[in-house]
């Protein structure tokens, strides 16, 4: 009788085990890491950052010319508005560019810096073995030779050294094969290794010129002023028409240097196109009188990490009030901005809020400026940029000005606030030439004197120029690295030619890079097989035969 045991019940299957949440957002993380730090990510960054820049030198900026923007939202009321509230009248400060440009940051450092570490291992690191099979490599040869396997590749190992490879001779043991065993004499070389070092060094270098520009962004600043000729101002916040700061620097951070404008000139070709502008300025510390040079647009002065350019001119109408008591104010004069850059017609405003003792009036003229005048319909226009017919229309208002209101105003322009309230009130108006006069009710005469020109001036401090232009360089070199230095490899192994005791050298190749290694190639193995005839010569007795089968010498 046979008993059975009881079939035993299968276990159930265990679950699988779902990873914690902290496990899965981990794993999420690393997964978005080394999709940012993926060199391909990195060139899809650089190639927006270039998008991005486009805006920049398309459209006038706020850091170079504040009156070019002012012009263009003039030409443009419409559209205007609407690119400014995309931040494109100042690019390179926007939100959106400084994203890109962090992340291009973030994704290079992430990618070149463990590249970096496992070069430098490279670097230090021999030459791989040999294949089994060289006839595999892209060019291979076999070079019959009477010479044992050791001289062999000591004329390989010399041919390869005058050419700079990294030579490393190796044993490699043979299989067994019939009962026997040995080892087989081979040579690995390289050379090329400072194409990868030009490659690091391009990305470096390129991670360099990003910290450059943001140092220059945090620790530079920028302010930019109209100067009449014989006018001067100093380096302060407190000055400058607009400026701009990196957000550590401080007042107190800004060079201590004055600026004064002597002289200003404008030349234009036959077509009233400017062609150059160049200012004599002084410059120096504050209570010197300052050293005299000259500069143009692409010649700016350049001092200690400081430069200043001339960004644009302009001219400042010259008038001479007289009250009716004979006081006299002679040559009052401010800015006039330019509204249309090819005949310099310009817009502008001069106030006078204290014409003296005895009277509550305050005089504003508001008025435009005609270099070469033309009167039509009692209309000034102006038809040429140079100063060839200067006029003036102008009106005249007395009242109050709001100077000391509190709230801000703009010097170039009066304050339609106060015209609508009737605080001021049109007085006089007239067009002037230089010399005539016009004559306000209360007996007070406004004379147009003359004018002067006045330059846009730039005043830029930036610390990290010296490295922006280190950083170029090393990109260039780094770039020529890559794109003309090839790596490559050679091997060769001697063994034994069964029969007449003499040894087969093969060699193999493995090119990488730009051009073919085909021709080069071919000229190793040619001077291998002159070198290998010149050994097998000198080791020949005297009266045997040539290694080349010749007649005996």
């Amino acid at each position: 009788m046979t008993i059975t045991a009881p079939p035993r019940p299968e276990a159930a299957p265990t679950p699988p085990t779902r990873p914690s949440a902290l496990r899965r957002t981990g794993g999420f993380l690393l997964r978005q890491w080394r999709r940012l730090t993926a060199m391909r990510t990195a060139i899809i960054l650089l190639f927006l950052l270039a998008l991005a820049a486009i805006p920049g030198s398309l459209l006038p900026q706020r850091s170079l010319s504040q009156s070019t923007v002012r012009q263009y939202f003039t030409d443009h009321p419409t559209l205007a508005p609407v690119l400014d509230r995309l931040h494109l009248f100042d690019v390179f400060g926007s939100p959106w560019f400084a994203a890109v440009y962090l992340l291009l940051f973030v994704s290079l450092i992430g990618c070149v810096l463990p590249r970096a570490v496992e070069h430098a291992r490279a670097l230090r690191t021999a030459a791989p073995p040999a294949p089994r099979r060289l006839t595999r490599l892209p060019d291979s040869a076999e070079l019959p030779t009477t010479l044992p396997a050791a001289d062999a590749l000591d004329a390989v190992e010399e041919e390869l050294r005058v050419r700079r490879y990294r030579v490393v001779r190796r044993d490699r043991a043979l299989p067994s094969s019939a009962g026997s065993s040995g080892t087989m004499a081979e040579l690995s070389a390289e050379k090329g290794a400072l194409k990868e070092t030009g490659n690091l060094v391009f990305h470096l270098a390129l991670v360099g010129l990003l910290l450059a520009l943001a140092g220059g962004k945090l620790w530079g600043y920028e302010g930019s002023i109209l100067v009449t000729e014989g006018q001067r101002f100093c380096n302060s916040f407190q000055q400058y028409d607009t400026h701009s700061s990196g957000a550590l620097v401080e007042g107190s951070d800004l060079t201590p240097i004055c600026i004064g404008l002597g002289d200003f000139r404008a030349e234009y070709e036959e077509d009233l196109t400017a062609s150059s502008f160049t200012a004599d300025i002084t410059y120096g510390p504050p209570g010197e009188e300052g050293r005299p040079t000259t500069i143009g647009v692409n010649d700016p002065l350049r001092v200690d990490g400081d430069r200043v350019y001339v960004t644009g001119h302009g001219f400042s109408p010259t008038f001479t009030v007289t009250l009716p008591d004979g006081t006299s104010f002679d040559d009052v004069s401010s800015p006039f901005l330019p509204t249309d850059q090819r005949t310099m017609a310009s817009e502008g405003a001069l106030k006078l809020p204290d014409l003296g003792a005895g009277t509550d009036q305050q005089l504003a003229l508001q008025g435009f400026f005609a270099p070469t005048g033309l009167t039509q319909g009692g209309i000034l226009t102006s038809i040429d940029p140079r100063p060839l017919a200067p006029q003036a229309a102008v009106v005249a208002y007395q009242g109050y000005l709001g100077l000391d209101s509190g709230l801000p105003q703009s010097v170039y322009s009066l304050d339609p606030s106060q015209i609508e309230r009737g605080r001021l009130s049109e007085v006089a108006r007239g067009n002037l030439s230089v010399g005539e006069s016009l004559t306000l009710p209360d007996g007070t005469t406004v004379t147009l004197s003359g004018y002067k020109e006045f330059a846009a001036l730039q005043f830029s401090h930036d610390p990290g120029q010296v490295w922006v232009l280190a950083a170029a360089i090393a990109v260039l070199a780094g770039l020529l690295g890559m794109l003309l230095l090839r790596r490559e490899r050679v091997f060769a192994r001697a063994a034994g030619r069964p029969g007449d005791g003499g040894t087969v050298l093969e060699v193999g190749a493995l090119t990488r890079g730009s051009g073919d290694g085909a021709p080069r190639f071919a000229a190793l193995t040619d001077d291998l097989r002159t070198a290998l005839a010149a050994r097998a010569a000198t080791r020949a007795p005297s009266g045997a035969a040539s290694p080349t089968g010749g007649p005996p010498e």
